[in-house]
């Protein structure tokens, strides 16, 4: 098994690397005072929407328990949250993202992340292939998953989308035959 600080350094590694190759805008990290952490994995995330109330975005994997290691405020790294699998957590300016490094065949090629949502929002399916929160009096958009993406060491682009299964979004990556190793969202912004 590795050492927590060596998992760390080699999640955020093999996430810099594709982000940096990506060449598109990534969302900055930044301290974003309405995103409050959990203290395990498990417990996940609760952000902002843009009407002011917060949605909960859990971790539902093999060893959902993990304690991360808080590298600053707004970053985080969970080693080993599944078989070959580590999460590193950012905050942005407005919300959060969980980058899933897949580091070898073996890994799941579906994570889960269950949502609990306030009294009056719903996730609505966008033909990009990302969810909406929606307000449901007012039709608003008040936050979004955006549209998964997946990336491999070699920087080609690897098979990623959602699924919806009651109020868990299911992020599968086809990352069979990929060069490892392997990152993918979600990412979500009020």
């Amino acid at each position: 098994m590795r050492h927590a600080r060596d998992g760390a350094a080699a999640a955020m590694n093999a996430a810099s690397r594709v982000l940096v190759a990506r060449g598109k805008a990534e969302p900055q990290e930044v301290e974003n005072p309405d995103v409050a952490w959990g203290q395990r994995a498990r417990d996940g995330v609760w952000v902002p929407t843009k009407d002011g109330q917060r949605i909960h975005i859990g971790v539902d994997l093999t060893a959902a328990d993990t304690v991360p290691q808080v590298l600053r405020p707004t970053l985080r790294v969970f080693v080993g949250v599944d078989v070959d699998t580590d999460l590193v957590a950012q905050t942005t300016a407005h919300g959060v993202r969980l980058l899933t490094v897949i580091h070898g065949p073996n890994a799941p090629m579906e994570f889960r992340f269950p949502i609990s949502l306030a009294d009056g929002l719903a996730l609505e399916a966008m033909p990009s292939g990302g969810y909406d929160v929606v307000h449901l009096r007012y039709g608003a958009t008040v936050g979004r998953f955006y549209n998964p993406w997946a990336g491999d060491s070699m920087f080609r682009q690897i098979k990623a989308d959602y699924v919806l299964d009651g109020q868990t979004i299911t992020m599968r990556v086809q990352h069979e035959g990929a060069t490892y190793p392997v990152i993918a969202d979600p990412n979500y912004a009020r």
